[in-house]
């Protein structure tokens, strides 16, 4: 589709040329060298938004290799590097992009970003606390949340929580990691009720499901919530839930939960197998 769309746009280009008797060859050059840039930009958000995350990595190394003063192109090898989990080169490519006399507010929360996935807290603060106030955007907001929590500052947490939530129209993710943030303060109630939230947002998130579950536990409430799961998810679940059991020392119960794991799972659950057979070998 792209190669046709290129060659219809080319011929609409001469046909609209030829038409003009004052144009010359410099004027068809300068045409022609704008509709490239056009289809080269299209081509780098392609990349970005629907290729392979691998072959996008492919694409702007080469490109950024060609073109190494393109800020768009190191951009892009950023991006694409982070989408495909490779984080550590990823992180680096964002410190050239960071480097450049053309860095943009985005540029240092995405860098940011990058930073938290590779562990480094106090660089990712460092690149936030250059970011002026006046920027204000769900991403940067929901990474302020994050730095917080791991400064244990947890009223600055909950703040740059609560205004990430009131930036985004899908709210799960972040109230996910706020609950979970409430779950290692100790807070289970206040971590359940934001797990619970998260799930109305969107039904599928196991990562809530799973917090809510812990949550519940950490209260010794042993049963699952209601909340659409699939018959694997029922089983992983109940596996949580026992570990969890254990830990608090309800060792009856923690048996009978992993045996209704491995019963309610449609194929073998190993993990869960393990757990029993270590829990029926300590008596």
């Amino acid at each position: 589709m792209r190669p046709y769309i290129k060659i219809t746009a080319v011929i609409s280009v001469a046909l609209a040329l030829a038409g003009c008797e004052q144009s010359g060859s410099a004027d068809v050059d300068r045409a022609i060298g704008d509709l490239n840039v056009i289809d080269e930009n299209n081509l780098n958000d392609i990349m970005l938004s629907a290729a392979d995350p691998a072959e996008a990595v492919t694409y702007f190394r080469s490109a950024a290799a060609e073109n190494p003063d393109r800020i768009d192109l190191q951009r892009g090898l950023a991006t694409s590097l982070i989408r495909a989990r490779m984080h550590t080169e990823g992180a680096a490519a964002w410190a050239r992009v960071v480097a450049s006399d053309e860095v943009t507010d985005q540029d240092r929360v995405d860098y940011a970003d990058a930073l938290i996935r590779t562990n480094d807290w106090d660089g990712a603060e460092e690149q936030l606390d250059l970011v002026p106030p006046t920027f204000e955007t769900y991403e940067r907001y929901r990474l302020e949340a994050m730095v917080a929590d791991s400064d244990q500052e947890w009223d600055r947490a909950d703040s740059f929580y609560e205004t990430a939530v009131g930036l985004t129209m899908q709210p799960a993710g972040v109230l996910n990691n706020w609950g979970y943030s409430m779950l290692t303060r100790g807070d289970h109630e206040g971590a359940e009720r934001l797990f619970t939230e998260a799930l109305t947002y969107d039904p599928n998130l196991f990562h809530a499901k799973n917090n809510l579950v812990l949550a519940r536990a950490a209260r010794g409430q042993y049963t699952l919530p209601l909340v659409q799961v699939t018959q694997v998810e029922r089983a992983q679940l109940l596996h949580t839930m026992a570990l969890a059991a254990v830990r608090r020392g309800d060792i009856d119960i923690g048996r009978g939960l992993l045996q209704d794991a491995i019963d309610t799972h449609p194929q073998h659950f190993e993990a869960a197998v393990t757990a029993l057979r270590s829990l029926d070998s300590q008596g």
